[in-house]
């Protein structure tokens, strides 16, 4: 398949169901529709806000690879970043806008694919790069990556999450008894080791890498909004399943810097 078709079903892909759309039931594009997904959102993946570090951002630019429906996007606004994005989804870019008016936010939106992140926003220094569940969706990872540090600064932090390779979801996946997104047929989801982590971002310093997040509860339950943990894991010791969230777990929480440049 050639790269613009792959792309193109990319897109397709995510402005069909665009990322945790259906984290609640309430009018679609109210407040209280945008409060219930956030809600949701951060009870489901509760090491978001802490790994994100919103309020460490204030009063400095953000620049977020892939915004999805905005969830971060309006955290990080809402604690005084100056906050760009670049949404490859339209759909998806939409609602993000529709929710910063929602809530009286500001920040720059840009529509296309971050492989192409240098034609689309002007190269400017950002303090922070975010990337949260994005790059392994895109087929050729590494060229954002070279773009991303062209709007780093000595200083700047670069914060992404990529799927794990050697997680309780991927052993799941391999199984058949999982997929990696909650719809069917992802075109894109590539999964990594550490070493092949620190291959894509080379140039890179990697000064934090961790594991987090095994999703514990009966599916068809917490589709209606029922937070029922499955069996194994109700039986399992708060302790122990930390634990195994930070062996197993689906996200690889990286943060890093420039390295040294030669």
């Amino acid at each position: 398949m050639s790269d613009e078709n792959m792309y193109e079903k990319v897109r397709e892909f995510w402005n069909n169901r665009p990322c945790n759309i259906r984290h609640s039931d309430s009018d679609f594009g109210t407040k209280k529709y945008f409060d219930e997904v956030e809600k949701r959102k951060y009870f489901v993946e509760s090491h978001i806000p802490a790994f994100a570090d919103f309020s460490k951002w204030n009063g400095k630019s953000v620049l977020e690879i892939g915004c999805g429906i905005g969830t971060d996007a309006v955290n990080f606004a809402r604690n005084g970043a100056k906050y760009t994005a670049i949404e490859f989804s339209d759909e998806s870019l939409e609602i993000t806008k529709k929710r910063f008016a929602e809530y009286n936010l500001t920040g720059s939106f840009y529509s296309g694919n971050a492989e192409e992140l240098a034609s689309i926003i002007p190269v400017e220094k950002f303090d922070l790069v975010y990337s949260f569940g994005v790059i392994h969706h895109t087929p050729h990872p590494r060229k954002i990556i070279e773009s991303v540090m062209s709007y780093m600064h000595e200083s700047s932090e670069f914060r992404l999450m990529l799927y794990a390779e050697n997680s309780w979801k991927d052993i799941m996946i391999n199984s058949g008894l999982d997929r990696p997104e909650a719809q069917n047929g992802c075109p894109v989801a590539n999964t990594y080791t550490p070493e092949a982590v620190r291959e894509l971002l080379r140039g890179l310093d990697v000064f934090s890498l961790e594991q987090d997040h095994i999703f514990p509860y009966v599916i068809d339950k917490y589709n209606k909004y029922q937070y029922e943990l499955q069996p194994w894991f109700k039986a399992m010791p708060e302790d122990m399943f930390r634990a195994l969230e930070r062996s197993l777990g689906w996200q690889m929480l990286i943060m890093c810097k420039l390295g040294e440049q030669e």
